[in-house]
């Protein structure tokens, strides 16, 4: 039996689903070459050594039960989330960074837990189950990277860490997904796709859903399997295709400089340099989670309160 082992950490899963979700049907591929002309395409362009990378964390500080008048309490999570920039020209320096707290729930008439290391605003959610307030958490850490992002136009390119979604609006920006949850391509293509050679990217494909979006899969690196080592990006379709294809370029060839070694970084070689950089930075901007939960625990009620003093 011939295997491989996965170069990303087990702690962080793996950068692609065992079964991807297959959306192939939505998909336009033959937008900038035909189907049966599918080949790997190696950028003629020079890296662009101005960079803006934008990225966010979160972080969930506590669970809290929130009394009803009738009937079972409703779940709440009490969330820090950030979002920064970091800009690579020559050398990496972190340009912007922005931390919020939350209370993310669907009680009405839910109110602000003010806390002595800060306050948790209401953070309205469609539902109080945890992956609609995972989902919450989320949107307003898209959010606030969008705002992030647009405050710090001036880069000769500006990528962001994830999906663009909420950050389509920033203009020239690349959405970076390293990890693959969904199958773009019909298989006929797949050749092409875990063929492709380091630094060369796939042609671009059209992709229509709830909003539409250019998308191109790029080998930053070799990993040990074919499907690692392969990212995918994407730009809002409200360019045109020319503008959309020479943005590819200079994005497919200078990505490549920033992939992560093994050695240097669990989820080597997706994870690039300066968004570890970022991440890191941007997590010891959350505060002291241990601490913050005490905080909320004083902040709940006189019982808990009274209990944080004897500990």
């Amino acid at each position: 039996m011939r295997f491989s082992v996965a170069q990303w950490s087990p702690e962080y899963g793996m950068p692609a689903d065992p079964e991807l979700e297959d959306a192939s049907t939505e998909v336009d591929a033959a937008v900038e070459m035909p189907l049966g002309e599918w080949r790997g395409i190696l950028p003629d362009v020079e890296p662009v050594d101005d960079v803006l990378f934008v990225d966010g964390v979160r972080r969930v500080d506590a669970t809290l039960w929130i009394d009803q008048p009738e009937g079972r309490p409703a779940l709440g999570l009490a969330a820090t989330y950030a979002a920064g920039a970091v800009r690579s020209n020559g050398h990496a320096e972190v340009v912007a960074a922005s931390v919020d707290r939350g209370l993310f729930t669907s009680v009405n008439g839910a109110a602000d837990v003010v806390t002595r290391c800060g306050t948790y605003g209401v953070r309205a959610t469609t539902g109080q189950s945890p992956e609609e307030l995972w989902l919450g958490i989320q949107q307003r850490m898209g959010e606030l990277e969008g705002s992030v992002a647009a405050a710090n136009i001036g880069a000769s390119l500006v990528v962001v860490d994830g999906p663009l979604s909420h950050r389509r609006h920033v203009e020239g920006a690349v959405g970076y997904i390293k990890r693959e949850h969904v199958e773009y391509l019909p298989a006929e293509l797949w050749d092409v796709k875990y063929g492709l050679a380091v630094a060369r990217r796939s042609p671009l494909f059209l992709t229509s859903n709830v909003w539409s979006r250019y998308s191109w899969y790029l080998r930053l690196a070799r990993g040990s399997s074919a499907a690692e080592g392969l990212v995918r990006c994407e730009v809002a379709a409200d360019m045109d295709l020319a503008t959309a294809v020479r943005l590819a370029d200079r994005i497919s060839a200078t990505l490549p400089r920033f992939a992560s070694a093994p050695h240097k970084d669990p989820r080597a070689p997706e994870n690039l340099y300066p968004i570890a950089g970022l991440e890191r930075e941007l997590r010891r901007r959350l505060g002291d989670q241990h601490l913050m939960y005490r905080a909320l625990r004083r902040a709940a009620s006189p019982v808990q309160a009274s209990h944080e003093v004897l500990r």
